[in-house]
Formats: C-alpha cells, sequence, structure tokens
C-alpha cells in the first residue's frame, strides 16, 4: 500500500501541473511551441518531432512536426517509458532496444520507429511532464552538438508553458483587481449619497433644538433663573458639538466617492490653511514655517483637509512650557513626494503611531478633539494612492508625512 501511494504521487502532482498550464483542455496556443519543434526536427535532421505531455492515463501531443497531433493511451507511450529520465535518450534503432521492440509504435501496430531520441520537459518545480521526442523510421544517431540542441529546445518550450501561465495569472489578478476597484468606487458612491441623506436629517432636527434652545435661554424667566440657564447652556453647547461630530463622521463617510483632482498647487492649500488657522496659530504664539511644497495632480479640497488637520493638530498637542514650533516641507524620492508637518509637542509613544489612524482612537484625552480627523486624513491620502504615517522628530515632537504619487495616475484608475 506504501508502495502504491508514492507512485501515485508524481502522476498526480504532474496531472495538476499539466492542468495549470492549460494543455489538458487544449487552450494553449500552439505557433511558438510550433516553432520550436519545428526546429527540433531540423536541428536533428529527421522527419518527424514532437512535443509529448504525460499524464497518469495519456500521452497528448500540443505540437508536431511531420504528421498531425494525436493522444494515445499512456502505455502505448514511447516518451512514458522513459518519462523520468532527467537525461536525453538517444535510441538510434528502437527495434534492437530492449525497452522499445515491442512498443506498437515500433512493430507496426500503429507506427515503425526505428530511431527515436528524447529530452525532458522539467518545470521549475522539478517535475518532468513530458519529452521533446524527434524520430524516424531509419535508423540514425544524434551528434553531440545535436544532443545539447535538444535539450536546450526543451528548457524553451517548458519557458513558454511557463510564460502563459503566468500571462494567464497575471491577467486573472488584473481583472479581480478592476472589478474590486469598480466596486470599491460604487460603494464609496453609496456611501457619498448616504452621507449626503444622512446630513439632511440629523442637521435638521439638531438645528431646530440648537435654535430652541438658543430662543429658551433669552426667555427673562430662563435668564432669572441660575438653574434653568445652566440647563439650557449645556444643551445648546452640547448640540453644538454633536453638530460638529456629525460634520465629522459626514466628512470621513464622503472621502474618496468623487475626486476631482486638477494642477493643485500645494504651496496655495498651506496658505488657506494658515490663514484658517490664523485665530490659532496667535492665540499659542505658534512659529509655522514652510518649505516650497510641489505642484500634484490632485484634490485640492481634501489636501487642504490632511494639512488643517495636521496643522491643528501640531497646534493642540504642545508641551505646556514651550511654544509651538510647526515646520511642514517636502522631499521627493522615486516617483513620490512625502509632505511632512513637523512639530515640537509631547510625541507619540511608537504602541500608537498606527492605531492613531484608526476612527475615534485618540491617544491624548486632555485636548479637545474626536478621534476622527486622522481617520479621514488616511483615508483621503489612499484614495490619493499614497500613505501616511508618523516618526518621531529630533527634538522629541512628531513627525506626521503623507506621501502622494508625483505624475498623474493612468486613465481609468
Amino acid at each position: 500500500m506504501t508502495t502504491a501511494r508514492t507512485e501515485e504521487a508524481p502522476g498526480q502532482r504532474r496531472d495538476a501541473l499539466l492542468s495549470r498550464y492549460g494543455v489538458l483542455d487544449g487552450t494553449v496556443a500552439n505557433r511558438d511551441l510550433q516553432a520550436l519543434v519545428g526546429m527540433a526536427a531540423q536541428i536533428c535532421v529527421v522527419p518527424n518531432a514532437a512535443i509529448n505531455l504525460i499524464t497518469s492515463t495519456q500521452q497528448r501531443q500540443v505540437a508536431t512536426a511531420g504528421f498531425e497531433p494525436s493522444i494515445c493511451l499512456r502505455e502505448d507511450s514511447m516518451c512514458a517509458v522513459v518519462l523520468e529520465r532527467p537525461e536525453p535518450v538517444v535510441v538510434p534503432n528502437a527495434a534492437m532496444d530492449a525497452r522499445f521492440r515491442d512498443n506498437p509504435f515500433v512493430t507496426g501496430t500503429l507506427g515503425h520507429v526505428r530511431f527515436y531520441a528524447s529530452a525532458p520537459l522539467t518545470t521549475p518545480e522539478g517535475v518532468i511532464i513530458g519529452r521533446l521526442c524527434v524520430f524516424d523510421t531509419q535508423p540514425r544517431t544524434l551528434t553531440p552538438e545535436q544532443e545539447h540542441a535538444l535539450t536546450v529546445l526543451a528548457d524553451r518550450i517548458v519557458d513558454v508553458l511557463e510564460l502563459r501561465l503566468r500571462s494567464r495569472e497575471l491577467e486573472e489578478s488584473l481583472s479581480e483587481l478592476t472589478a474590486a476597484r469598480d466596486e470599491l468606487r460604487r460603494s464609496n458612491e453609496l456611501l457619498s449619497d448616504f452621507a449626503g441623506q444622512v446630513s439632511h436629517d440629523l442637521r435638521s432636527p439638531l438645528s431646530a433644538i440648537m435654535a430652541s434652545a438658543e430662543m429658551l435661554g433669552q426667555r427673562e424667566s430662563v435668564v432669572e433663573d441660575p438653574l434653568a440657564t445652566r440647563l439650557v447652556g449645556t444643551t445648546f453647547r452640547a448640540s453644538t458639538r454633536m453638530a460638529g461630530l456629525i460634520e465629522e463622521i459626514l466628512t470621513h463617510a464622503r472621502v474618496g466617492a468623487r475626486l476631482e483632482r486638477t494642477e493643485t498647487e500645494l504651496d496655495d492649500v498651506l496658505a488657506d490653511v494658515l490663514t484658517d488657522l490664523g485665530p490659532s496659530i496667535e492665540h499659542t504664539r505658534a512659529t509655522v514655517t514652510a518649505e516650497q511644497l510641489p505642484t500634484l495632480w490632485a484634490d485640492g479640497a481634501q489636501l487642504y483637509s490632511v494639512l488643517l488637520n495636521l496643522v491643528s493638530n501640531a497646534l493642540k498637542y504642545t508641551r505646556p512650557d514651550s511654544d509651538p514650533v510647526v515646520t511642514v516641507a517636502a522631499r521627493q524620492h522615486d516617483d513620490v513626494w512625502r509632505i511632512t508637518v513637523q512639530d515640537n509637542g509631547s510625541g507619540i509613544e511608537e504602541a500608537d503611531r498606527e492605531s492613531i489612524f484608526q476612527l475615534f482612537k485618540r491617544v491624548a484625552t486632555d485636548v479637545d478633539g474626536s478621534g476622527i480627523g486622522l481617520a479621514t486624513c488616511k483615508r483621503i491620502v489612499e484614495v490619493h494612492g499614497g500613505a501616511i504615517g508618523v516618526d518621531p522628530a529630533p527634538d522629541g515632537g512628531s513627525r506626521f508625512w503623507f506621501e502622494l504619487p508625483s505624475a498623474a495616475p493612468d486613465e481609468g484608475s
């Protein structure tokens, strides 16, 4: 029983490889293989040549020279007799060779082969899936140069099969990636539409609550009652915070649904960010410096959100004994631009440097925030085909960075 399983395993592995190559269902085109088998016949100066692939039950000829390809039983195959020989086999007269003299291709039942020579078709995995053979009805032999050429051609046949396999696998992968990309776009568009509907459904009643609280706070009976004033004020502030949170969530949901890429000058985007953060910069006595930034093919409005989040965080997460110092810079490497926003704040522990980009993940709880901003930055950068991260700065602060392609994407991407 053990011996039977040992003998069966190579045959099963060979059948699996032949199936992967697409030769068992006839899907392999024969033009390249036909050229190689014709070359084998010419070099060996014989009228007939064949690429014989051996399954557990059959011999299949995928390309031939001098006759039409056919299929025969494995037990009738001459190549199957020497299939596992790793070296070329040259038989000047098969009728005088004990291995072949009773074979139907020699006896006249299926043919009158006398001269036979073959070289193994060995896959990169080391499995012999068949042989390249040349033959004639007249006895003859091969020179060492012809024998070597036969081996070289056998190796090239396997190269052709491997190339076609890898090309087919690549096409399948590209097809799957294209389908996944299209589905992602569709999902993002649906999410954007959903965000718009939620925006309307949530904002309307919340706006009514805020307006009612504001009006109630102006009533004389409330103004004269400290408890009522405090409760109304709490309601209004909570509603304001909720409105801001809803807006952040909706912004996060809308990211990537419809990118409007244009030639975007990041210097102009950063200038808008610093203008809008002017009061915060002045209040914190921050020093913000910026090197020249590149022009990228991107959605300027969404990159504004990225820079706004990173710079505003640099102003918020500061050390109590020092004023914020923020530096915005850019460096190009290969086909990517890396934009950095460096601060002199309290820094981020190594264990938190990946998790802070997760939705609702916050490290410092003593600073106002929702844990949505960096997650939104990550979505924006990734939908642009880039990456984002954070490293420790030399002075103990943090250096946030994001990378974007320096060239416009191909059409359809």
